[in-house]
């Protein structure tokens, strides 16, 4: 067989330097949409982006041809660019440097969509820090 076939499904899990609540509701729906575009751009199924004031959660497919590090590089570096060039952005926005890759099967991705679409109400009871220690837990 001549060509080389992948399906391999992520949870991408960023936030904002030291977490700092720069993401205003105003621009979230675009942030979003601008990264999926950029996923796509990339190679790479964007199902979902969401998140909150200081983080973001990407349910997205791995390019066959690009490394995790790569894709999560060029989400942020132009996403951050992005931010910064807003009416309604902050000129000092950054990402923070790391970030939380993890896989799933196809059978979880509703599951994921679903809790990428309740990140408001799910944050009304628990902190980013305590999420991303449940999800490193699992």
């Amino acid at each position: 067989m001549p060509q080389s076939l992948s399906q391999v499904l992520l949870h991408v899990v960023f936030s904002t330097k030291n977490r700092e609540k720069t993401i205003c509701k105003q621009l979230r729906s675009d942030l979003y949409a601008y990264m999926a575009g950029i996923c796509r751009a990339r190679g790479s199924e964007a199902y979902r982006v969401g998140g909150t004031d200081n983080h973001i959660h990407i349910a997205c497919a791995l390019p066959r041809t690009v490394t995790m590090a790569k894709l999560v590089e060029e989400i942020k570096k132009p996403s951050s660019i992005w931010m910064k060039q807003q009416d309604l952005g902050t000129p000092k926005f950054a990402w923070q440097a790391g970030y939380g890759i993890f896989s799933l099967g196809q059978s979880q991705l509703p599951a994921l969509l679903q809790y990428i679409d309740n990140q408001e109400d799910h944050h009304r009871t628990r902190s980013f820090k305590e999420e991303f220690l449940e999800l490193l837990e699992k």
